[in-house]
């Protein structure tokens, strides 16, 4: 199965990296970008693992997530079509999240 990430995600996989980073320094880092594949290749072999989650937008509903291993405030939220996953954005449970995906108009 392919996995397509989109650019927000990657943002959004780079900006935590960096949070890591400043407050923890580069051995957790490291850890949570390692966990971070962890977690998208555990969808790519099986991607209907995810909990959908609710949302008011129809375009999001059953939007499924997955913690990302070892940081299970973080969730890898994702769209599954034929032979493909498709990254939609990697978030902290602690960002308003409904608030983020429900904006979140960009396509890729």
């Amino acid at each position: 199965m392919n996995v397509h990430i989109r650019t927000i995600a990657r943002e959004d996989i780079l900006r935590q990296y960096r949070w890591y980073l400043d407050e923890s320094g580069p051995e957790l880092a490291e850890r949570f970008l390692n966990a971070i594949e962890a977690a998208i290749e555990t969808l790519r072999r099986r991607p209907d693992i995810g909990a959908p989650q609710p949302f008011q937008n129809p375009l999001l509903a059953g939007l499924p997530s997955w913690p990302v291993p070892g940081f299970t405030i973080i969730r890898v939220y994702y769209l599954r079509a034929a032979g493909s996953i498709l990254v939609v954005r990697v978030l902290h449970g602690k960002r308003d999240i409904h608030s983020i995906l429900e904006g979140d108009q960009e396509g890729e």
